[in-house]
C-alpha cells in the first residue's frame, strides 16, 4: 500500500513536470487581470515570441491552456471563480510574473508590485539562515581558491599597470552594498589617473579613459580580482548583483521599479546579470540587468551559484567580459 502511494506520487510529479515543460512552449497564453491593467499587459506583447490574449472570458476549452493571472486579488469574485474552474478542468494556471520567470530566465520588472516582495518565505536567500550560511561558506571557499590563482596573475597585472601609466595600482571606490550600506570596493586600476576629474560618469564600451592594460583586464575580468578582499571582509559575495554607486542608484531608482531591492543581498564579483547581458551604460541596460538581479534573488540556490561560476569561467577564458 505504501509503495503504491509512492509510485502514484512519482507519477504525479512526472506528469506535473511534463505539463510544466509543455506550458513553457505554448504559442498562446491567456492572461486575466483588472481592466485598468490591460494596456500594460498589451504593451509587453510585442517583446515576446508568443501571443497573449487578455481577459478572454469566452474561452470554453480550458483543459490544455496556459492561463496566467496578474493582480488577481483585484478581480471580481466571478472572475476569480473562472480561474478556479480553469484549474479544475486541467488548465495550467499560475501568476503571470512566475510564468514569465520560468519561460525567460529573468523577471519582467515592469509587472512588479509590492505584493511580489511581501512573501519573504518565497525568497530562500532572505528567509533561511541555512541558505545564508551555505552561501557564506561557498564565498570563503571560492575566495581561498581564487587567491591561489590570483596571486601570480595579480603580480603581473600590478607590474603592467605601473609600467604603462603613473598612479596607484589599486582603485578604491564607494559602492552601495547589502541593506544600502556603502563600502569601498577594491579593483585594479584600469583607467588613467584622475579619470573622473569632471565628475562621476558611467564607463562606456570604448571609453577613452581606459588604458591599454585596462582594456585587457576589464575584458578578462582580472580587474575584479582584488575584490576577493571584499569577500573576506563580508562586504561582497562571489555571486550577486553588481555593486553600484549611490550617485547612479539615486537616478536609476526613479526610472526602475524597486531598484533598491537588489540590496537585499550582498553584491557579487560575478552574477546572473553580468553573464547574461552584454556591456551597457544606459538606463535601458540597467533595466535589463535589474531583470536578471531580481530573478537571481527570487530563485537563488547553491546550484544556481555554481552554474553562474562555470559560465563566468567561460566568459573569462573566451575574453567576453561584461
Amino acid at each position: 500500500m505504501f509503495e503504491n502511494k509512492i509510485n502514484h506520487t512519482d507519477i504525479h510529479v512526472h506528469n506535473r513536470f511534463k505539463a510544466s515543460s509543455e506550458a513553457l512552449k505554448q504559442k498562446t497564453i491567456y492572461v486575466y487581470c483588472p481592466e485598468s491593467l490591460e494596456s500594460l499587459i498589451n504593451k509587453l506583447v510585442g517583446n515576446y515570441d508568443f501571443d497573449i490574449k487578455v481577459n478572454d472570458y469566452s474561452l470554453k476549452d480550458l483543459s490544455k491552456q496556459v492561463i496566467c493571472h496578474y493582480q488577481a486579488a483585484d478581480l471580481s469574485l466571478e472572475q476569480r471563480h473562472y480561474l478556479v474552474v480553469a484549474t479544475e478542468l486541467g488548465a495550467w494556471v499560475e501568476p503571470l510574473v512566475s510564468y514569465l520567470d520560468a519561460r525567460f530566465g529573468y523577471t519582467e520588472v515592469a509587472l512588479l508590485h509590492s505584493s511580489y516582495f511581501l512573501h519573504q518565505k518565497a525568497f530562500s536567500i532572505l528567509s533561511h539562515k541555512r541558505t545564508q550560511f551555505a552561501k557564506r561558506v561557498m564565498d570563503i571557499a571560492a575566495a581561498l581558491l581564487l587567491t591561489l590563482i590570483a596571486l601570480p596573475i595579480g603580480l603581473i597585472t600590478a607590474l603592467l599597470i605601473k609600467l604603462e601609466s603613473p598612479g596607484a595600482i589599486f582603485y578604491k571606490q564607494r559602492r552601495t552594498g547589502q541593506y544600502n550600506e556603502e563600502f569601498s570596493v577594491i579593483k585594479f586600476r584600469s583607467m588613467s589617473q584622475n579619470a573622473e576629474k569632471s565628475g562621476a560618469q558611467w564607463a562606456s564600451k570604448n571609453d577613452s579613459r581606459v588604458t591599454r592594460v585596462g582594456q585587457f583586464i576589464r575584458r578578462t575580468r582580472i580587474d575584479e580580482l582584488p575584490q576577493i578582499i571584499n569577500i573576506f571582509r563580508g562586504e561582497m559575495s562571489i555571486v550577486g548583483p553588481r555593486p553600484e554607486r549611490e550617485v547612479f542608484i539615486d537616478s536609476l531608482e526613479k526610472e526602475i521599479p524597486y531598484y533598491r531591492f537588489r540590496h537585499a543581498v550582498k553584491p557579487g564579483i560575478t552574477g546572473l546579470a553580468q553573464i547574461s547581458y552584454p556591456y551597457g551604460a544606459s538606463t535601458e541596460d540597467a533595466i535589463w540587468k535589474h531583470k536578471y538581479d531580481i530573478y537571481y534573488i527570487k530563485h537563488h540556490s547553491t546550484w544556481l551559484d555554481i552554474k553562474i561560476l562555470f559560465k563566468t569561467v567561460k566568459v573569462v577564458l573566451f575574453g567576453m567580459g561584461r
